[in-house]
């Protein structure tokens, strides 16, 4: 038994963001989900370079890599589960996981790349606020065991 699926509805049903980018860094596909995430409209998105959700200090490693990866047609990423800080329309730090994956023309040529993104950025914090917690715990009972 097969049903047809609307794609465009599917991809803007997601709750995660998916966000696509063509060779050249520009996006052309922003769903509801990127909207919710990073806070800007998909008018004000599409046409954009993926600079707009890259903290600056990174944006230079990044679209190296980028460059790189559009050049060779290969992503050391593939589906490995990337982590890494991002930025809110309104100038937040976020933590943000997500895969990647190359989009191909006819022709294999690589016409752009698809990432699926998930905030993390509350269980970041809590992981941040966890680790502290054990750093102190730990040098209590150092202090106690002296």
């Amino acid at each position: 038994m097969s049903a047809s699926v609307d794609v465009n509805q599917l991809v803007q049903a997601v709750g995660d963001a998916i966000v696509v980018a063509d060779p050249n860094n520009i996006i052309t596909l922003w769903n509801a989900g990127a909207q919710k995430m990073f806070g800007f409209s998909a008018d004000e998105a599409l046409g954009q370079p993926l600079d707009i959700i890259i903290p600056e200090r990174l944006r230079a490693r990044h679209n190296e890599g980028y460059a790189k990866t559009m050049e060779t047609g290969q992503t050391k990423y593939g589906s490995d589960l990337l982590k890494v800080p991002a930025a809110h329309k309104d100038g937040r730090a976020m933590s943000i996981a997500f895969t990647v994956a190359l989009l191909h023309g006819a022709d294999g040529e690589v016409t752009g790349i698809v990432a699926v993104i998930r905030d993390e950025t509350a269980r970041f914090q809590e992981d941040r606020q966890l680790r502290k917690r054990v750093t102190e715990l730990e040098a209590k009972l150092a202090a106690m065991a002296n």
